[in-house]
């Protein structure tokens, strides 16, 4: 348990710091629930995320190398469109 300082902050108690492998200038995530917050490393936010990205775009259909051949293409008509550059086709 933790007391709410006077500048909105915390201290994560020690052995949940080791625990989690938290040092001094990592970067956690605040995750508001219906049932209150949960504190999280950055690094698991990001695997969580990445995780439902994969989920769905298998749920669709979708290769990772269709995704990756959309971005091209999304990056080269923004190119074109904002710099007048046309990517160089291959």
């Amino acid at each position: 348990m933790s007391t709410v300082q006077e500048k909105g902050q915390i201290t994560i108690p020690a052995e949940i710091r080791r625990k989690w492998k938290l040092k001094k200038g990592d970067l956690v995530a605040f995750v508001e629930t219906e049932r209150g917050v949960i504190i999280s490393p950055r690094e698991v936010i990001a695997m969580e995320t990445l995780g439902q990205i994969g989920r769905t775009l298998r749920e669709k259909g979708i290769t990772l190398e269709e995704l990756i051949e959309s971005g091209r293409e999304i990056r080269g008509k923004l190119l074109e469109k904002e710099y007048g550059l046309r990517a160089e086709e291959g």
